[in-house]
């Protein structure tokens, strides 16, 4: 099963990971008739998305996660003080599953594969299955 490890540089910040997935996806399953890939990012406090990665759009993206779950004093935060990035993820889901066919991810037109760090910085591993 096709792996790869992102560097995040940010506490919360997502990462279009379209051409890493595609790579992958090559790898396990080049032209190989219609087939489903998912994307699973191995954290609880990252997750993944399809949207369009347009820059103005991911800033927007970032500024709403705050929004919806400020960063104030949570339970959880007694341990490792990330309560609000579990909280985030929840939204967000650890995997998406695209189309593929012929080898290639079907994305529409303006959709890209986007890794969410909610508690960076942190390496981050995002595991492929076709």
């Amino acid at each position: 099963m096709p792996q790869f490890t992102i560097s995040t540089d940010a506490r919360l910040t997502i990462d279009d990971i379209t051409d890493r997935v595609a790579e992958a996806v090559d790898d396990v399953a080049p032209g190989a008739g219609e087939r489903v890939c998912t994307v699973f990012v191995e954290h609880t406090t990252a997750g993944v998305v399809v949207n369009e990665a347009e820059s103005r759009l991911l800033g927007d993206v970032e500024a709403y996660l705050s929004q919806i779950v400020p960063n104030e004093r949570w339970d959880h935060d007694a341990i490792d003080d990330n309560a609000d990035a579990h909280l985030r993820t929840l939204f967000l889901g650890n995997s998406v599953q695209v189309p593929v066919v012929d080898g290639d991810l079907t994305l529409g037109s303006w959709q890209s594969v986007l890794l969410v760090e909610c508690d960076g910085p942190r390496q981050r591993t995002v595991r492929v299955v076709v």
